[in-house]
């Protein structure tokens, strides 16, 4: 039987970008491939037949655009830290039916991939932990769930689209707490400008009834970050849509043009944060 998804809900929610990764894999076979998405999308009782539409207006495949290249760029950074550190913590932050650990996977690392309740009940049905790898409902704010990651061979954490939604207070007690928990890790996330962060969280803020948006995380410079912190050892920056695999000529000249909009306007980003590990200066 397929599972069901109403519209409207938590389940839709999760199930749009993983159908803007199919449809990039479908528009861009040569940049994107993901069996898993189809795979998942294919078991779902749901019309897809409206949602398409929208993707496919070129405004709509540039988002799904950005939605795979992501996953792309922080798949990359997984895989560079376990390069040096094979049996590493793998976690995946408000991780959705995001399958980033799967793809990364070495045969040797753990997988931890977090979100709320209702999320992971929906991800334990869709997208169950395969092989050391484990599904963790947790409130990110609520920092137990730090106790319950075994990063004694390192660990690399990772968030896609997650912050713009965190006020920056909480942001920065989260970032502070986790470099104290686990020196020598590395976290990776996405990140824009105030401009960027007030389209991308337009609805959102309006269903909430939000009115201070100033009080929402968003990131002009990478290098505003160095100072929420002395145990962060660095923190860098790559462009989102270019700085992992430059897609640019691989796309139209509307989506060129987009990609320019996102690099100089809204200062989209991948932004990396190495914690200091006093290990290393004994």
């Amino acid at each position: 039987m397929k599972y069901h998804v109403e519209k409207n809900t938590v389940q839709e929610t999760l199930v749009i970008p993983l159908f803007g990764r199919l449809v990039c894999s479908e528009r861009f076979p040569e940049l994107f491939s993901d069996p898993e998405a189809k795979r998942i999308c294919d078991s779902l009782d749901y019309d897809f037949e409206e949602k398409r539409k929208k993707m496919e207006s070129p405004a709509g495949l540039f988002g799904a655009l950005e939605v795979a290249q992501r996953q792309y760029d922080l798949r990359c950074e997984a895989e560079d830290y376990l390069k040096k550190h094979p049996k590493a913590a793998v976690v995946n932050l408000g991780c959705g039916l995001d399958d980033t650990f799967s793809k990364a996977d070495n045969g040797q690392c753990r997988g931890y991939n977090i979100d709320l309740l209702d999320v992971i009940q929906v991800r334990n049905e869709l997208l169950p932990a395969g092989g050391r790898e484990e599904n963790l409902a947790c409130d990110l704010n609520d920092f137990s769930w730090m106790g319950r990651i075994d990063a004694s061979d390192g660990a690399v954490f990772f968030a896609a689209g997650v912050f713009y939604y965190f006020k920056t207070e909480e942001v920065k007690k989260l970032f502070a707490a986790m470099a104290e928990h686990f020196p020598g890790g590395v976290l990776v996330f996405d990140s824009c400008n105030e401009r960027g962060a007030k389209l991308m969280r337009k609805t959102w803020l309006k269903e909430a009834g939000i009115t201070d948006v100033s009080a929402y995380f968003s990131l002009e410079n990478e290098a505003e970050l160095l100072g929420w912190s002395g145990r962060f050892a660095s923190v860098t920056a790559k462009s989102y849509m270019r700085g992992y695999r430059d897609i640019y000529n691989s796309v139209g000249m509307f989506h060129k043009l987009m990609i320019h909009f996102c690099d100089s306007l809204v200062r989209m980003k991948i932004v990396r944060i190495c914690f200091n590990d006093p290990a290393d200066k004994a």
